[in-house]
């Protein structure tokens, strides 16, 4: 029998694209059931995220975000899951990121719906379906590095997008990863931009 950690419910689900039994917390972020989907590691986390978005006219909007969420490991990809806020715009989004072989893979589920594959130096096509509606996103992606382990880690990930085929402009993320309670000097200092 599962007995899930205090907040958290066993639900039948397809949250993650597989059909399967699913921990959900109050938040509704999903994580598979060690009996449904092999979870090696998990563990609280505090996700610091610094982004730039550079629009086709070179206008710059810069983003940071920290926030509380999840780190666990499935085999052998590494999974980061938190909810997203008013603050980016998503409000009742539930973010996960899939880091596997130099692959990082963005879902949304809530608000927005969405699946962004990052793999260096290919595209990559997504349907983003927001209450105002559904675009046709072209992802091209030109640096992908990552540095997690069981302890957390960072991603770096820089790339073109295109909403149904108009240049929207390149972006690039940033994210530290680390358990909650430990602070490093990396997740505190200057975001840098990759150029």
């Amino acid at each position: 029998m599962i007995k899930p950690a205090i907040g958290w419910i066993v639900e039948e689900s397809n949250a993650l694209g597989k059909a399967g039994k699913y921990l959900k917390s109050k938040g509704g972020a999903y994580i598979p059931t060690k009996n449904g989907g092999g979870v090696f590691m998990n563990k609280n986390v505090i996700i610091s995220v610094r982004g730039i978005q550079t629009s086709a006219n070179k206008d710059k909007n810069k983003l940071e975000l920290v926030t509380e969420g999840k780190y666990y490991k499935k085999g052998n990809a590494y999974y980061v899951t938190y909810k997203e806020s008013e603050v980016t715009g998503m409000e009742g989004t539930t973010t996960t990121l899939k880091i596997s072989d130099g692959v990082v893979t963005l879902m949304r589920f809530g608000s927005v719906n969405t699946q962004f594959i990052f793999e260096q130096g290919q595209n990559h096509l997504s349907y983003y379906d927001t209450r105002h509606g559904t675009f046709t996103m072209k992802i091209t992606t030109r640096l992908v590095s990552i540095d997690v382990d069981d302890g957390g880690g960072e991603i770096k990930v820089d790339y073109k997008l295109e909403i149904d085929d108009n240049k929207s402009g390149e972006n690039d993320f940033h994210m530290f990863i680390r358990e909650a309670g430990q602070f490093d000097d990396k997740s505190l200092g200057d975001y840098k931009a990759a150029n």
